[in-house]
């Protein structure tokens, strides 16, 4: 007969769920019995039932509900022999959910392990024996190992209250002087059916799928064909979310088990439910020691544990034939030999949760819309090719017999020069300066709004399929987890504020999560200098990106007069300033959007956000501001700026001494934007993509594979030959979640859309690098990363509102840069105000001016200047009065007539665009009719069902009482009036199972 024995130090054991409590002694200062198997006994199978005559630690407790078996140390495991390498060493229980930490033993003397593959079921972290006082070797305890010690102490108290909520634990014995120790934890039914029924996550009910109707049967052959013409791009997996099938579902509920369709406990909840529903306890178990602090993050962020992670399933290039998500998700959607294959979305929303599933779904929506918008950009940029010696302007600036003398780019070393000298420059920009951008800039204002109405569709749609609809009290109960950083400041606060009495009142407060109050304890006060520093910090940081604009700026300057002292480098000095400078620029703004990305980061933690989600939105919009001004600040010096204030001959506006504003090309700038944006947006994209994206990853996966090998001087060879998934996982990087890559993808939305007019290109080059991020994101997240919590969203949050915006603001910017950067409102304003004829013959001379050359400022005159004939008068493009005009060199009536004109477009164009938006907005409703019919369809389906089983449960009652003598009417009547009672004994009678102590 087994019987009670105490437990000693360092022998492997399981503790009792009662060993520690919440707010009182750790399971350090308890003692822990264990009931000892017979002789023949394999291990331990049941919980640990004691005599409550006979309390253990001075305290009675109840048995343990947790079942463990117990793997004797000194029989090894052979790892060939192991089912899986996702389950507990006795193959049955599935490994839900991972902690890991780094412990180091007192001093450098190895602990007396066991033989083989020891193992301990919840053990409270004491490997060996402690060292009596006076033993031989003994170590004084140092500042390091007291922190150890403390550490362990509050691992110990935590891991015994994750066993109070339920789960099941199981990890290795630390039996070498330092590593790493993995705590495998795992979720039984009851504790599953607790927390989905907590949680309200939907699943299936026992009704067959039910088929979803198309509108009409126009609407199912055009379905039918296309399905059928794209065969060749669905990807090979299982549909788990047909497009004409569903399931019904229901929040899952205990007292409505006879709803569902439980066939086998173990796999009715997938992987990804069964890790978020252990994620959610991790979240709310507290542990008084470390301050009783709430919840896994905290104890990560105090360094008590290094990490937290779900396991991936299993391996994906594993040559074994047996197939899991992650190889299907590998083979099918994260190579890029599959790239022109459609995106498995409800498998990688199955695998990775709703949050990662929407993103992938946007990325693949947006790459889709590019497609069109690449074509019309290319048909733009063809029609420019084959319009250029039709264009009349161009002609005439290449035409030498007009020999318009302009006047010198600079002072002294310049010499005047002939128009037609310019003549690749103007045929170049006619390019990308004609009437189809018009056009163009129109369509991808309507398109960025089709393409946001199109996504809003599809969220719904995916929300309907994926059962998002009705999530927004789990969106609040998510918000109600404080964050660590704010944790630790409402306690600094209470200590400077009160006694210690007011603190542990607080304590005892924050153990209770339902009864904490939602008031936040940080009042505007307390917030104020963070947000000081951050509105302080911003403003310097948007101050010191124009001022490296501006030294860009001085440095083209100076560099373009330095050049052109030499006459070997002076016909190549707009060349190789322009080149030079944009090569500047994108070094100065990769090396910027990290430090940004820091500083935004940086400030968000100092305004200590009390949520994850307020804190994720706040460093959003941070990094999106300064990111935004960082990317694009050099582009709107270029579209809107350069050029506009350099003056007149002889009255020439000077940057220092002697150097003179630079002026545009006599194309005009627009050729210089399109310059500036495609080397900006190409260069951005490729050495993001290259070296930040798949470069670093793999430098820090060498550093860290290095520093694994010269710390495997204790590991277990055989170990080492054959790790486990959760070694596998630990050595990928962690998931950081999903800003990033939101954030590349909308500065790249940006220059698709707020420049388009000066580069139809763009969309083109954003199409060829979404083909490649799509796939190089989706082999990050399948390959190199952990695999992340899954976390339920409705929508993709902030970023929509972002994307708006910037969809707004580009039909401003496009108005602008067709109005005053290119040169359509002139030559509009020329063909039909001043042209003899209704054509652009003659546009050149009207927009040069003329300047007497004697007006030239003493020292300014061109030395050895190579004309053959003295010039009179040089011309300078811009519209003012002639020298023997009354009022000579002000701006003459043409000037303002232009300028009215420009103005006027822009206020009609916005105002088109927008009406026009507004129409599409309008035309396109949000929610797919089929969707909000078939949203009404299952409502009635789940009440029928509802229906139908209460009716077959009140049969099966009826019956024992019609068998039974004398029942007759009086029994059904009395049965039937029992239902609800019956139905309410049942739920308790399913939910007994599932008794526990509640966290």
């Amino acid at each position: 007969m087994p019987e009670d024995i105490p437990l000693l130090p360092g022998s492997p054991r399981r503790l009792s769920p009662q060993a520690g409590s919440r707010g009182g002694q750790g399971p350090k200062h308890a003692q822990q019995c264990l009931k000892m198997p017979g002789p023949g006994a394999p291990g331990l199978q049941g919980g640990s039932n004691r005599d409550p005559g006979q309390p253990c630690g001075g305290e009675s407790t109840r048995s343990s509900s947790v079942i463990n078996n117990y793997l004797d140390a000194n029989e090894p495991v052979s790892l060939e022999a192991r089912l899986s390498r996702m389950h507990f060493h006795d193959s049955q229980r599935k490994v839900d959910y991972v902690l890991a930490y780094h412990y180091r033993k007192r001093g450098a003397h190895l602990a007396q392990g066991f033989p083989g593959h020891s193992l301990a079921i919840v053990s409270n972290g004491e490997t060996g024996k402690e060292p009596h006082a006076g033993d031989p070797g003994d170590i004084e305890l140092g500042p390091l190992d007291a922190l150890e010690e403390e550490r362990k102490e509050q691992r110990e108290e935590f891991e015994h209250n994750l066993m109070e909520a339920g789960l099941e634990l199981e990890k290795d014995l630390e039996n070498k002087s330092q590593g790493s120790i993995f705590v495998r934890i795992h979720a039984p039914w009851q504790v599953l059916a607790r927390e989905a029924e907590f949680l309200k996550i939907k699943v299936p009910t026992k009704k067959e799928m039910y088929e979803i109707k198309a509108g009409g049967s126009i609407a199912k052959k055009f379905s039918a064909a296309l399905q059928k013409l794209s065969s060749p791009l669905q990807p090979r997996v299982p549909e788990h979310s047909n497009n004409k099938m569903k399931n019904l579902s229901y929040p899952f509920s205990r007292e409505k088990m006879y709803l569902y369709n439980i066939q086998e406990k173990d796999t009715f909840f997938d992987n990804a439910t069964r890790s978020r529903i252990v994620h959610e306890i991790l979240k709310r178990t507290a542990c008084s020691r470390a301050n009783n602090t709430m919840g896994i993050n905290s104890l990560i962020a105090n360094n008590i544990y290094e990490a937290a992670y779900p396991l991936h399933d299993g391996e994906y290039d594993s040559p074994e034939d047996d197939m899991n998500d992650r190889k299907l998700l590998y083979q099918e959607w994260a190579r890029y030999g599959v790239f022109y294959k459609f995106q498995p979305i409800d498998l990688i929303r199955k695998y990775f949760g709703e949050k990662i599933g929407l993103y992938f779904a946007w990325l693949g929506l947006y790459t889709s819309f590019l497609i069109p918008s690449s074509v019309i950009g290319v048909i733009v940029f063809l029609y420019g090719c084959a319009t250029i010696e039709e264009d009349i302007p161009s002609r005439e600036m290449c035409d030498q017999q007009n020999a318009f003398t302009m006047c010198p780019l600079c002072d002294k070393s310049c010499d005047y020069w002939n128009l037609s000298s310019a003549c690749g420059t103007a045929r170049a920009s006619h390019l990308f300066d004609n009437p189809a951008t018009v056009f163009f800039s129109i369509f991808m204002a309507l398109w960025a709004t089709m393409f946001l109405e199109n996504w809003k569709r599809l969220q719904m749609r995916l929300g309907y399929f994926w059962d998002l609809t009705g999530i927004e009290e789990e969106e609040e109960r998510a918000q109600e987890h404080s964050r660590p950083e704010y944790e630790t400041k409402v306690r600094e606060k209470m200590l400077k504020e009160s006694n210690k009495s007011a603190v542990q009142k607080l304590e005892t407060n924050t153990t209770e999560c339902g009864d904490e109050d939602d008031e936040d304890k940080l009042t505007w006060k307390d917030r104020f200098p963070g947000y000081l520093m951050n509105f302080a910090s911003i403003l310097f940081m948007i101050a010191l990106t124009f001022s490296i604009v501006f030294g860009v700026i001085v440095y083209r300057i100076t560099t373009a007069a330095a050049l052109s002292l030499n006459k070997a480098t002076r016909s190549n000095v707009r060349v190789t300033v322009t080149a030079t400078a944009v090569i500047i620029n994108l070094v100065v703004i990769l090396i910027l959007d990290e430090i940004y990305g820091a500083v935004a980061k940086w400030l968000t933690k100092i305004e200590v956000p009390k949520t994850e989600q307020t804190f994720e939105e706040r460093l959003i919009l941070k990094a999106f501001l300064l990111k935004f001004v960082n990317a694009y600040s050099p582009i709107f010096y270029v579209a809107f700026f350069k050029g506009r204030f350099v003056g007149r001959p002889g009255s020439y506006v000077y940057v220092f001494d002697g150097y003179r504003m630079e002026e545009c090309a006599p194309g005009g700038c627009l050729m210089e934007l399109c310059i500036q944006l495609s080397i900006i947006m190409l260069g951005k994209q490729l050495i993001q993509n290259n070296i930040f994206e798949i470069g670093v990853p793999k430098l820090k996966k060498l550093f860290r594979k290095l520093k694994d090998e010269t710390e495997a001087g204790e590991t277990d060879s055989a170990h080492s030959k054959h790790p486990e998934q959760w070694d596998l996982d630990y050595s990928l990087e962690p998931y950081t979640g999903l800003t990033p890559e939101y954030m590349e993808m909308i500065i790249q939305f940006g220059f698709v859309t707020l420049f388009v007019a000066s580069f139809p290109l763009a969309p083109v080059f954003a199409l060829l690098n979404n083909v490649i991020e799509v796939r190089l994101d989706a082999k990050k997240f399948v390959t190199e990363l952990r695999r992340p919590d899954a976390v339920r969203t409705k929508d993709i949050g902030i970023w929509f509102d972002i994307l708006s915006g910037i969809g707004k603001f580009s039909v401003i910017s496009n108005a602008f840069v067709i109005a005053i950067t290119s040169d359509f409102i002139p030559r509009l304003v020329y063909q039909y105000s001043y042209s003899h004829n209704g054509t652009l013959h003659g546009f050149v001379n009207h927009t040069l001016s003329f300047f007497n050359v004697s007006q030239l400022k003493e020292g300014t005159q061109p030395e050895n200047s190579q004309f053959d004939q003295e010039v009179q008068f040089c011309r300078f493009k811009d519209y003012r009065e002639p020298p023997w005009a009354p009022n000579p060199y002000e701006f003459s009536k043409q000037y303002w007539f232009i300028l009215s004109a420009r103005l006027a477009f822009v206020i009609i164009f916005q105002n088109l665009v927008m009406f026009l938006s507004v129409l599409v907005d309008w035309m396109i409703p949000d929610i797919p009719t089929d969707i909000s019919d078939q949203i009404k369809k299952e409502k009635s389906l789940l009440v029928d069902f509802f229906l139908k089983e209460e009716h077959e449960k009140l049969k099966l009652m009826d019956e024992p009482a019609l068998r039974s003598p004398g029942g007759g009417d009086r029994s059904r009547s009395r049965a039937a009036g029992s239902a609800p009672s019956g139905q309410s004994q049942l739920g308790s009678m399913i939910s007994s199972g599932s008794q526990h102590t509640n966290v």
